[in-house]
């Protein structure tokens, strides 16, 4: 088959390989097997793999920053994106309804196809050909896109361990053009506003006021 060319893999067994590639609705219409648990077992291996190739290659990070990396690669977003950047999505099955609905470019479709592909490898041939699967597509990359400094991520470690609940971020004013806007976000305890900060993304905006808190934190 001409996606085993793309995965630069021959499964032995090609049902296997057809249930890959069968989304629920797809199976639900044709009375086959589908991928989602082959997702699952794929979620797992993917795991591993990443965790595995991050452990080696930084040498001198913690667990932290290694975690912030690979919390970033195993992200349906950033998965969804090699499954297009490899045109692997062009065989995904769908069925009537999710082709209605555009499922064929849904970030959660595209990322549970690549899983149930590497639980699929998994299962046909095991660890070794899976984690070569995984460092071609989705560790062939420029380690220096992600980033460390994840302070949202931290301000709300730190608000579960010592709150038991996450802060609330919300927008209390946007403005300027549809494709240049600038956000003021604020950072809410509860009732209270804590600090507001402005980005020219939601994320960004988040990002720096996350900061802002925990700066101050470190300085209590």
């Amino acid at each position: 088959m001409r996606i085993e060319t793309i995965l630069g893999y021959k499964f032995k067994d090609k049902s296997l390989l057809k249930q890959c590639l069968s989304h629920k609705s797809y199976a639900n219409e044709h009375d086959i097997g589908d991928n989602e648990r082959l997702e699952f077992l794929g979620d797992s291996v993917l795991s591993i793999v990443v965790s595995k190739h991050l452990f080696v290659k930084f040498t001198n990070y913690s667990e932290g920053k290694l975690s912030k990396i690979k919390n970033q690669i195993v992200s349906k977003k950033f998965v969804a994106n090699c499954v297009k950047k490899y045109k692997l999505d062009r065989f995904l099955k769908l069925g009537k309804g999710e082709i209605k609905t555009n499922g064929g470019n849904r970030d959660s479709n595209l990322c549970c196809l690549y899983e149930a592909i590497v639980g699929g490898i998994f299962i046909d041939s095991g660890i070794i050909q899976s984690e070569k699967f995984i460092k071609k597509t989705l560790l062939d990359i420029d380690f220096k896109r992600f980033k460390i400094d994840d302070f949202k991520s931290d301000l709300q470690i730190y608000f579960q361990k010592n709150f038991g609940y996450p802060p609330k971020y919300k927008v209390i004013e946007e403005y300027g053009p549809a494709h240049n806007k600038t956000f003021k976000i604020s950072v809410i305890d509860k009732d209270r506003e804590i600090t507001t900060a402005i980005g020219k993304t939601k994320k960004e905006a988040q990002n720096k006021a996350a900061k802002k808190i925990l700066k101050k934190l470190s300085q209590l």
